[in-house]
């Protein structure tokens, strides 16, 4: 616990969280990173990331693409006339082109009214009134995947795609206001390392259900090992072991949301009026990007990367999609390739200090998009049945139906490139905003540098959609994101900064 103490001589924010309004503390009065406060806070990543990572990302959404909308594309002769292996390539592309036009529409809505919604938050009522309802939408949402079976029997494939759409809005408003709300988590010191306790939090719990997922109904399901069966009786050729993350990822928000409610503090008003706060958090938004106009460094920055990191978020959105299809990888293959990209997550954000210091945090981000574009076209060579565009003939080198051939192994080895420089882009992205933006103004610009990220969120996924429904290939859909990164780091070169430069 933190020595700061009321006059009760109780700490601080934890007599705000016991009763007292968290927002007559002042800042350097505030707790610890590991008081009730900030594990209250973080907690809520542990609850609620798991359905971003195993719904949206890893496991449900290959699923939908492959097995529910490709395969109906084929059952009902969308593709007759082509031969097996076209056929089956193009249903892949059409699942692919569904998923990435869920997150086009999900972002579309969300980049007119998030930002909004930040602005507001500021001004307003009570946060946890409405991040209840957010997450409760999410849960039902989440729980109703189970039934997205195939071969068109549950949820037709519109009720699909509008539960995922509100269930995406809905997640980033959660973001939204969970974010707004670190500020009471604890002192300003420590809300970097509270945020990421956050973030360990969420990628902790996400790891723990994929591998719970994989061993208890994935393998049995897959090699009957550990198992002879799935547990509890799921049944693999309904594809239950994969439609089963959506209600277990509800269920885990639902037993692990609790610490958020009960500890962290809500310094929003209580009975004040949300009309006369949205009003107030337009004219301030406005306000805030009219004054940011007059530092042109900066701006033109948030614009090189709004453009980038767009394609990033495409890319960690459609990724998992796009190695089922192209790779034919399993839900055991896909988890593994999870745990295998956090690893070197880890390492890129070190990486990225390193880069930093060496080349200034300008140069460092070209050079990652650089790499990140290499990367990209480095991994769509690679198909089942060769590596970098025909060169090499993929060879089996391992029995089994896990990781079995040359072109996995190869897809595995560039896409550790892959998560080294992704994170290390996000890292030193941060890194550049605080040497370029003023310092009495770095709220402001962090606001907007948040806004930036979620403006044209829907521009890659459009991309993908229109590219690969159009040439019926995943691997022309997903190469579009090169359009983003190189558009990025043309956009970038026009910022002014020299290593070690910082505005006062």
């Amino acid at each position: 616990m933190t020595d700061n103490t009321s006059e009760t001589g109780r700490p601080a924010m934890v007599s705000a969280v016991d009763g007292d309004p968290p927002h007559i503390v002042k800042p350097e009065d505030r707790g610890g990173a590991w008081d009730k406060p900030a594990i209250g806070w973080a907690m809520f990543e542990f609850a609620r990331n798991p359905y971003y990572i195993l719904v949206l990302i890893y496991i449900f959404s290959p699923y939908l693409a492959k097995e529910v909308v490709g395969a109906t594309a084929l059952a009902d002769g969308m593709f007759n006339g082509l031969t097996e292996s076209e056929a089956l390539a193009a249903a892949n592309a059409h699942g692919q082109a569904f998923v990435a036009g869920v997150s086009k529409w999900s972002g579309m809505f969300a980049a007119l009214t998030a930002p909004l919604l930040g602005a507001t938050l500021d001004r307003g009522g009570k946060r946890k009134p409405i991040i209840a309802i957010v997450l409760s939408i999410i849960a039902i949402t989440s729980f109703t995947l189970w039934w997205a079976k195939p071969g068109g029997e549950g949820l037709s494939l519109f009720a699909i795609g509008a539960i995922m759409v509100v269930a995406y809005i809905s997640y980033t408003y959660s973001e939204v206001i969970h974010n707004a709300m670190l500020s009471d988590a604890g002192r300003p010191q420590v809300l970097s390392k509270i945020s990421g306790n956050g973030l360990a939090l969420g990628n902790l719990a996400a790891t723990l259900l994929m591998i719970f997922v994989v061993v208890c109904f994935a393998m049995p399901a897959q090699s009957g090992v550990p198992f002879s069966g799935p547990l509890f009786g799921l049944d693999p050729s309904q594809f239950e072991e994969s439609r089963i993350v959506g209600p277990i990822a509800a269920l885990w928000m639902l037993v692990f949301i609790w610490p958020f409610f009960l500890w962290s503090p809500d310094a929003g008003k209580k009975g004040a009026s949300w009309v006369k706060a949205a009003k107030e958090g337009f004219a301030g938004l406005w306000g805030t990007i009219k004054k940011a106009r007059e530092y042109k460094e900066v701006m033109k920055f948030l614009f090189a990367r709004m453009i980038f990191a767009d394609g990033i978020s495409a890319l960690m959105l459609i990724g998992a999609v796009y190695v089922a299809g192209v790779l034919g990888w399993s839900v055991v293959e896909l988890v593994a390739y999870a745990i295998w990209l956090s690893v070197f997550a880890v390492m890129g954000g070190f990486f990225a200090g390193f880069l930093d210091r060496r080349l200034g945090m300008k140069h460092a981000i070209m050079l990652q998009l650089a790499v990140i574009t290499v990367v990209l076209f480095a991994l769509i060579s690679i198909t089942q049945e060769s590596l970098f565009y025909g060169l090499l003939e993929s060879q089996r080198v391992l029995e089994g139906d896990i990781f079995s051939h040359t072109h996995d192994w190869a897809y595995l080895g560039i896409a550790a490139l892959l998560g080294t420089f992704v994170t290390a882009l996000l890292s030193s992205s941060r890194s550049l905003l605080v040497a370029l933006a003023p310092k009495h103004m770095m709220g402001e610009f962090f606001g907007l540098y948040a806004i930036a990220g979620t403006v044209t969120v829907w521009v890659g996924p459009l991309l993908i959609e229109i590219f690969t429904s159009t040439f019926k290939s995943q691997r022309v859909g997903i190469s579009t994101i090169s359009f983003l990164t190189i558009g990025g780091l043309i956009a970038l070169a026009f910022v002014r900064y020299k290593k070690g430069e910082a505005t006062e």
